[in-house]
């Protein structure tokens, strides 16, 4: 349901073996983060969500399944969409995750030197990694996820649905585990 100031929307485009993927889609609980390299704060909720996987295993595998999703803020974030080509370009040598943490961890340091160096240290076959990032090979990849957040009502991020429902309140571990946790133990 969407309220006047639009903050409810549902997420949409539900999430698919297409997506990047932490667990299983049939998990208890699927939060779907909209996320940005660039962003501080989306490195921020990363961490927090990287937490609380490790806090669920208890759980079980199928408690809980992660995913990301690119929403470079380009205006305010002029490296980001830079980055999210790097890990798409990571992805198709199988190392979305590998890249992932990584630019996570070194935001400050995205320019395309560091993003080769980055590559080179994965051991990706940094030819093919700088011919993807020179044609904007996954640019496609990139837009779908973006699209994808605006239908749901994605202006900014970091941005996160669990199980479908945007999730509004603050980002500190203690909320987003309760959000996560508290409605599906039973």
């Amino acid at each position: 349901m969407q309220t006047t100031n639009g903050k409810h929307h549902p997420l949409l485009v539900l999430p698919s073996t297409h997506d990047h993927i932490q667990g299983v889609l049939n998990s208890t609980v699927v939060l779907v983060m909209y996320g940005d390299y660039q962003d501080p704060r989306s490195a921020d909720v990363y961490r927090l969500i990287k937490a609380i996987q490790h806090h669920v295993v208890s759980l079980g595998e199928d408690f809980l399944c992660f995913v990301f999703r690119h929403f470079p803020q380009r205006q305010i974030h002029p490296q980001a969409q830079r980055a999210a080509e790097a890990v798409e370009a990571a992805t198709f040598q199988g190392q979305f995750w590998q890249m992932h943490d990584r630019l996570f961890i070194h935001q400050r340091t995205l320019g395309d030197g560091y993003l080769i160096e980055y590559a080179n240290d994965l051991g990706l076959d940094t030819c093919q990694f700088l011919q993807d990032l020179c044609q904007h090979a996954h640019l496609d990849r990139i837009h779908q996820d973006i699209e994808s957040g605006i239908q749901s009502g994605v202006t900014n991020t970091p941005t996160s649905f669990i199980n479908g429902i945007r999730y509004c309140d603050r980002w500190t571990i203690e909320r987003l585990m309760a959000a996560i946790v508290t409605p599906n133990i039973h």
